[in-house]
């Protein structure tokens, strides 16, 4: 028995009936020899961990811009916050930790620079459309490792697909990080705007603080051990409703506090002007384009979908080096 098949039949005596199981995996897009250590889930949280997206994602906006501070959340931090929350609901339903971190790690691989900015502005102008839960997929399958994709499993990559609120994971475990990307952003998000000052704590309504607490601490602890309490022997990842209602009207408060907040977001205009203008810049200009997007297009992808896949896969910091590279004279910028 390899070290694998040893792995495999741990978790058939130990996990719950209701996880997703590595050895009864949907299998990959290309069939390829199984690893004699790792069961599939955990290669493709290594193969996720490895890819040079995941490691782009430490320059990715998530709510503030270019903010002054070391301690602000970035794309790549909220990423290991969400998979530090999955695992945890995850360890103790007896769910499938590996397969939960890797949907996890790799939920945003697709995200464009700037936050939900940047991908408005790429949604807006490319008539293909842009979503970052189906980029993070075609990151996977088309992108990484020189257009040969990550090769991952089905299920890894459905939860990647489905981990927006309005999607359907096929697995509990995906399940698992769709609550967990909401509460991680909730959690963070909120931390960082006290950080900001744009918020205190007492501006939170007592109608949700009496549910679920009055820091950030408590309530990310109440969240986690509501889900818990509440999906302990089910076939189902569920809040009790009274803490489902809190975190919608906590959200509502988000989005009107500082999703929206005129000092949080007065930036982001010029962010959504710079990627359409790139976006229109590469769309002309094709071989501008490193040799791996414009191979793309030569293999019949459509060339608003690959400059999409170009744009949207650059950092903050590089998109303005970019920018400023093809329309700011360099004597201006001495």
């Amino acid at each position: 028995m390899t070290i694998r098949e040893s792995f495999e039949q741990q978790e058939k005596e130990y996990l719950s009936p209701y996880a997703a199981l590595s050895i009864n995996s949907k299998g990959r897009l290309k069939d390829e020899e199984p690893c004699d250590i790792r069961p599939v889930f955990q290669r493709d949280r290594d193969r996720i961990i490895h890819c040079k997206s995941f490691r782009r994602l430490k320059d990715k906006t998530q709510v503030f811009l270019t903010p002054e501070g070391d301690h602000y959340r970035t794309r790549l931090t909220h990423t290991l916050e969400v998979s530090q929350n999955a695992r945890t609901i995850a360890k103790a339903l007896r769910l499938n930790e590996e397969l939960v971190e890797a949907i996890a790690l790799g939920h945003d691989l697709g995200h464009t620079p700037f936050g939900h900015a940047g991908e408005r502005a790429l949604n807006r102008v490319c008539p293909l459309g842009f979503e970052h839960n189906v980029q993070s997929v075609r990151t996977v399958d088309r992108l990484e490792k020189g257009g040969h994709g990550l090769n991952l499993t089905y299920e890894v990559r459905d939860g990647i697909l489905n981990h927006q609120t309005e999607g359907t994971p096929h697995t509990l475990e995906g399940k698992i990080v769709q609550f967990s990307d909401k509460i991680a952003y909730i959690h963070h998000d909120m931390d960082d705007a006290l950080r900001a000052g744009i918020l205190e704590e007492s501006d939170v309504p007592e109608e949700i603080s009496n549910v679920i607490g009055r820091t950030t601490g408590e309530r990310l602890d109440h969240f986690i051990h509501d889900i818990v309490t509440n999906s302990m022997g089910k076939n189902d990842i569920r809040m009790s409703e009274p803490v489902a209602e809190a975190m919608r009207k906590l959200r509502q408060f988000m989005f009107e506090n500082v999703y929206q907040n005129p000092v949080a977001k007065s930036e982001e205009s010029k962010a959504e002007t710079l990627m359409e203008t790139l976006y229109g810049h590469f769309l002309k200009k094709i071989d501008d384009m490193p040799e791996e997007y414009r191979r793309l297009i030569d293999e019949g992808e459509p060339r608003e979908r690959v400059v999409c896949d170009y744009v949207g896969a650059m950092t903050d910091r590089f998109a303005i080096a970019v920018y400023e590279d093809i329309y700011i004279p360099k004597s201006w910028s001495v």
